[in-house]
């Protein structure tokens, strides 16, 4: 399962988490037994010890210690700036995204029941978080881009500052897919989340979640190579 090599196009991007691509989970193997003798099968230390502080966070946090909350920031928080970037196209809107976050996983920690790791539960609540930024942006937009006639007018695209052309066909070709699509291929392809996580956060199956993927990539692909067939085409 690899990734299309997709560089997204805003400036001073955070770089992805990096993905284990050859195995996900490694079994268990107690230092005790002798060399090629595993444990129980699927038991990863790595993968216990993570899920262990994820449940000690939140019931630090359920439990009201600010330091907690950093704790979370610190692990966290370079990601889901990174996330929120990608989703609302500049850095300052993903601050105010991410605070926002961070002041609604503080009012609505009781809620957390933990049917979800705690670190899904708080990207679900980034990305609706993102997706009301975005309905906001576009209502405004569209009363302050009226035109006379009363037809709403396309905002203008930032003019970036390399390879002008790839770029513009990449901020176009994504803002053309649907928005599950656009979530699943960010959370996916850019920030590293499982088809397990990614259902978690958008509350889909994680059947919906590969096909979306799929049906991401496919569009994509469609809309950045269909430039390049009519430019052969006329080139005849």
């Amino acid at each position: 399962m690899g990734t299309m090599g997709f560089a997204l196009p805003w400036e001073h991007r955070i770089p992805p988490v990096p993905r284990d691509r050859e195995r996900r989970v490694e079994p268990f193997r107690d230092p005790a037994l002798p060399a090629g003798t595993v444990g129980p099968i699927g038991t990863d230390p790595a993968a216990e010890a993570a899920k262990a502080e994820d449940s000690a966070l939140a019931a630090a946090c359920q439990a009201g210690d600010l330091r907690a909350y950093e704790r979370l920031y610190a692990l966290q928080g370079a990601r889901m700036k990174n996330l929120a970037r990608n989703l609302l196209g500049n850095p300052l809107d993903a601050e105010d995204a991410v605070q926002d976050t961070f002041l609604k996983v503080q009012r609505s920690i009781g809620s957390f029941r933990g049917h979800s790791s705690f670190v899904t539960w708080t990207f679900r609540i980034l990305v609706n978080t993102c997706h009301d930024a975005r309905r906001k942006r576009v209502r405004k937009k569209e009363v302050a881009n009226k035109d006379e006639t009363g037809e709403s007018l396309l905002p203008e695209l930032r003019a970036p500052s390399s390879h002008p052309a790839l770029r513009l066909a990449l901020e176009r070709a994504l803002a053309e897919l649907t928005r599950h699509q656009r979530d699943v291929f960010l959370l996916y392809e850019v920030e590293g989340f499982h088809h397990s996580e990614i259902a978690a956060m958008l509350e889909i199956t994680e059947a919906a979640s590969k096909n979306t993927l799929f049906q991401a990539k496919k569009n994509l692909r469609a809309m950045l190579e269909a430039p390049r067939s009519g430019d052969a085409a006329g080139a005849r």
